[in-house]
């Protein structure tokens, strides 16, 4: 099988997406032209044009806001901010808003949109474009959260969560973009909230998340040695 980066696995997944329902679109800073901060959505405005690769201002409230609208009136936005650090500046929209419509009109309406974001360490951009917010998140009722750890997982799961009726936070973490794996040419979809299990092992348990899972791979491997048998659960 083809290997592509964790990058290129999510391209491809905008990319057959944007192929297969006319109704997703994706916006955000820097998205169209430049292609994104990290190079993401590299080539996706000369496919797709600039009605459906939308270049934004610097303003989170108003890409949450936009992909919250767009959502209700039947589209399927993927929105991106450019540092998770600055999606507290959205989160009238998303926390107060797109998380509560679905329990307020009893499950008959819905929110289809994913906010994809670059999170962690590790880069050298110093403390506002460092953190990793998905914990503030995790606990709001009506959002979803995704953090997949490998290139396999990230186009699988970001199709899934483009095909869910629910809004989404997908979460990249900066310096898994280029790690490489094997990632099928064909689209796919993994089921979110499923967990994986990683690594077979009878002594130990480690739970973990994004760059996580790869480093308590690391771990494993290394307490092989010594004779202690490691599990590794990623919850995706």
């Amino acid at each position: 099988m083809r290997e592509l980066s964790y990058a290129e696995a999510i391209r491809e997944a905008l990319r057959q997406e944007m192929q297969r329902d006319e109704r997703v679109f994706i916006i955000g800073e820097d998205i169209g032209v430049y292609g994104g901060a990290f190079g993401v959505t590299l080539g996706l405005i000369e496919e797709f044009g600039e009605e459906r690769v939308i270049d934004t201002p610097i303003s989170e409230l108003t890409i949450a806001g936009t992909i919250t609208g767009a959502a209700l009136v039947g589209m399927r936005p993927v929105g991106e901010i450019m540092f998770m650090d600055f999606i507290t500046l959205a989160s009238e929209q998303l926390v107060n808003q797109a998380a509560k419509i679905r329990f307020m009109f009893g499950g008959k309406e819905k929110v289809p949109f994913v906010l994809r974001t670059p999170a962690g360490s590790g880069t050298g951009a110093a403390a506002q474009h460092s953190q990793s917010l998905e914990n503030w998140f995790v606990h709001i009722p009506g959002l979803k959260v995704v953090m997949p750890s490998t290139p396999y997982d990230a186009k699988g799961l970001l199709i899934a969560s483009i095909r869910d009726d629910n809004p989404v936070i997908f979460v990249e973490h900066k310096l898994l973009y280029r790690v490489k794996g094997s990632v099928p040419e064909e689209p796919y979809t993994i089921p979110l909230g499923t967990a994986e299990v990683k690594r077979e092992g009878r002594d130990l348990t480690i739970v973990a998340t994004s760059i996580m899972v790869q480093r308590a791979l690391q771990a494993a491997e290394q307490l092989a040695g010594e004779g202690i048998e490691v599990e590794v659960v990623d919850p995706r």
